[in-house]
């Protein structure tokens, strides 16, 4: 008997945090470039949320929303320019707003503070010299104006 509820307690586990991870953006294809550097990281980011009616008690039974919205523009923003930033992916993982959902308790439904762990990666095509000369030299039919 010990044994059984073992086994459904991992599996609650496995369950219960098989969804604290949530992808933002990730390239499906890869593109097998020359790239001028790869750029990773990791940080934390508050994501916590409030009750649309912020009434204790009743704060439990109504949507809340996020005070802080996570993006991946501002963490993909650190490798470079949207244009030269390929092979993107972003991760948000909210595992850790498990046992910090406490709060929720302690506010009666009212606040839910939500640490979460943001990590992304990409890789950095080089900077191409002067596209927009090339395509004047080409259209003039390789001479330069």
């Amino acid at each position: 008997m010990s044994q059984s509820k073992t086994m459904s307690l991992l599996l609650a586990l496995v369950l219960g945090l098989s969804g604290c991870t949530t992808t933002l953006i990730h390239d499906e294809v890869k593109r097998p470039v020359a790239t001028e550097r790869h750029c990773a990281g990791s940080e934390w980011a508050d994501n916590s949320s409030v009750a649309v009616l912020p009434v204790p008690v009743v704060a439990f039974f109504v949507p809340h929303f996020d005070l802080n919205k996570i993006s991946s523009e501002p963490y993909l923003g650190r490798c470079g320019d949207s244009t030269r930033v390929v092979n993107r992916e972003v991760s948000v993982s909210r595992a850790a707003c498990i046992p910090a959902g406490l709060t929720r308790i302690v506010t009666l439904g009212v606040w839910q503070w939500c640490p979460s762990h943001i990590s992304w990666t990409a890789d950095l095509l080089p900077e191409s010299p002067n596209p927009a000369g090339a395509m004047h030299e080409a259209s003039a039919g390789g001479r330069r104006l």
